[in-house]
């Protein structure tokens, strides 16, 4: 801030009035009376300093941002072996071959929706035989699956697959009451074999493997692109609490 100091000479006139002024204001506060000839009769010559106050603007800075830099992480090129090549490029062309006539006849044919009367009647069909020689099992197999057919021997579902079809053959049966035919399947183990012979020859099955399902797991019937069958009981003995269900593969 910069002051600038201007002298300016007050007249004797305009001294008298400021002193007239002063004096009336002194004697307001003091309580006294006129003022003196004196003081009005006194010509005094007086300099006033006039201030003139000058404002700098203030100085505007510039702040110049930085661009910004990017880093590139450096390329890395990993090279395989020749021999480990040609494995990976054997494995991505390697494709498995299936009759597309047999598959779409799979895909297509679907189970029926579990019987909601489980006790109505429906012919005796006879389909062929199924043995399983690890549990002695060797009986007629039916077409259906309610108990009027399951109380005779084992029933197939309809809409399943038949045996050696691609698709999954689904097979259901008794473990405690009437003919008991699955009474022994929780003892059946992965490699064990399940047989099936009709007017289309003999179809070998192995089992791959043998698990406890809740009633309600009804995608235990669900179509495979590959032969199959499923086998399944209710779990534990005399009772309807689960379901035992074993898988098994065509070999042959």
């Amino acid at each position: 801030m910069m002051v600038v100091m201007r002298p300016r000479t007050i007249s004797p006139r305009s001294l008298f009035a400021l002193g007239v002024v002063g004096m009336l204001s002194l004697s307001a506060c003091s309580g006294g009376g006129e003022p003196t000839a004196e003081a009005a009769e006194t010509t005094t010559s007086t300099t006033t300093t006039e201030v003139t106050t000058t404002t700098a603007a203030p100085t505007t800075t510039t702040t110049t941002v930085p661009k910004s830099t990017t880093t590139r992480a450096p390329t890395t090129t990993t090279t395989l072996p020749t021999a480990e090549v040609t494995e990976l490029i054997a494995r991505a062309t390697t494709t498995t071959v299936v009759d597309e006539a047999t598959f779409y006849e799979a895909q297509e044919t679907e189970p029926i929706a579990p019987p909601t009367d489980t006790y109505a009647a429906e012919p005796v069909i006879s389909l062929g035989r199924i043995q399983i020689p690890k549990i002695g099992v060797d009986t007629t197999m039916y077409e259906g699956i309610r108990m009027t057919t399951l109380d005779v021997g084992p029933g197939h579902w309809p809409g399943s697959a038949m045996p050696g079809q691609a698709g999954n053959n689904v097979i259901g049966g008794h473990r405690t009451s009437k003919n008991r035919v699955f009474r022994d399947v929780d003892q059946l183990v992965a490699g064990d074999q399940i047989i099936f012979s009709d007017d289309n020859g003999t179809h070998v099955y192995a089992v791959n493997r043998v698990e406890v399902v809740q009633p309600t797991d009804v995608w235990i019937i669900n179509p495979t692109p590959t032969p199959t069958a499923t086998l399944f009981a209710c779990h534990p003995p005399g009772s309807t609490a689960q379901r035992i269900v074993v898988f098994a593969d065509l070999i042959s």
